[in-house]
């Protein structure tokens, strides 16, 4: 039997996740998150993901939707196209946008500042989970400032979280092959070490099933759990951790995704229950129905997963790779339901959020 306690290496956490029965691991996962979460209840969100613009000079491998400065695709999103999407957003419920962008080459910390505080200044009451790691450390770049120096100046400006985005596999020899002019594994940690220490709340993500090694998966996690170990005790740090597929669908014929299988149901189940097992110290373990599907999502509920995301109003970038997924605020309380569990509306701390 499986010690759901146990403080796994990466060999331990390797060996579980290649060779355990996963009936074995994924109850022992969900022993572990009922004592993390000993309620009868799966968590969701309704928040929109706005793209601020599509122009990135990162030039990842997997990624379909960014383009060139000059291309006549490229787009910044104006304040009247935030409007209409933010009434939207409230109509439907939801309070929170999920704001990301690319690595845009002349965008710099003004730009950003200004757009939070429009944004809030318009409407007080909405959330603003921006930006991710990649970007906060490709402004500081540009802006000559620090890490730390860009996340007080937006903080001030109206950010109220910081996602997981641009993570993939915290490696740098998968980052180095696949977004190999996206900011390093360290610059990475280092802009999540610094919101924890100023108390900004932060998720954590894995995207896998592109050319990493399930070793490589394995340190992802470790190198999150350490994080999240450094964190001061009275900081949230990370509230999720979300592993997610690649898309691949329009990128497959690329030499560097040749020999890539997808992958599979067994697989990803497997892959929350480790993530459960490994990160003791992150309470909350979502599964992306986006990129699984909800069949698969609801198996992971019994597997370790207590969270099913945001029912995602608005997805552009997955849904240029080939994800075409959708669901509404009814459907995403039914899919919880029909697992055998009673779904709360949350916040991005994990609080109760009425509708």
């Amino acid at each position: 039997m499986i010690d759901e306690n146990k403080i796994l290496t990466e060999s331990e956490a390797l060996d579980l996740y290649l060779n355990a029965p996963l009936q074995e691991l994924t109850a022992a996962a969900h022993r572990l998150r009922m004592q993390k979460i000993p309620r009868q209840e799966v968590s969701w969100q309704i928040d929109r993901n706005v793209n601020i613009c599509n122009v990135c000079i990162s030039g990842c491998k997997f990624c379909t939707f960014h383009c060139g400065l000059q291309s006549p695709l490229a787009f910044t999103t104006s304040i009247d196209e935030y409007k209409q999407k933010i009434e939207e957003l409230f109509a439907q419920g939801g309070n929170q946008l999920l704001l990301q962008g690319g690595l845009h080459p002349h965008y710099g910390i003004e730009f950003y500042e200004d757009l939070l505080r429009t944004l809030k200044h318009n409407y007080p009451t909405l959330k603003l989970h921006a930006l991710g790691p990649p970007e906060i450390a490709h402004i500081a770049t540009l802006s000559h400032l620090t890490h730390r120096k860009v996340l007080q100046r937006l903080m001030a400006a109206g950010l109220d979280s910081l996602p997981g985005a641009g993570a993939e596999i915290l490696v740098e020899r998968v980052r180095q092959q696949l977004s190999p002019r996206k900011p390093s594994v360290q610059a990475w940690c280092d802009v999540m070490h610094e919101a924890h220490l100023l108390h900004l709340t932060t998720s954590a993500t894995m995207m896998f099933g592109h050319i990493e090694t399930p070793r490589e998966r394995i340190q992802h996690l470790l190198l999150i759990r350490e994080l999240q170990n450094a964190k001061p005790n009275n900081s949230n740090g990370f509230t999720a951790f979300i592993p997610w597929t690649a898309q691949l669908e329009h990128t497959r014929h690329l030499p560097i995704f040749k020999n890539v299988q997808a992958v599979s149901d067994a697989e990803y189940i497997r892959t929350i229950a480790i993530s459960r097992l490994v990160l003791h110290n992150i309470s909350h373990i979502q599964a992306s129905w986006l990129t699984v599907g909800t069949a698969v999502a609801q198996q992971c509920l019994h597997a370790g997963a207590d969270d099913l995301g945001s029912i995602m109003i608005e997805e552009n970038v997955l849904s240029s790779a080939g994800s075409h997924r959708q669901l509404d605020a009814a459907a995403m309380q039914a899919v919880i339901s029909n697992a055998g569990f009673t779904p709360w509306q949350r916040n991005q701390k994990y609080e109760a959020e009425g509708r």
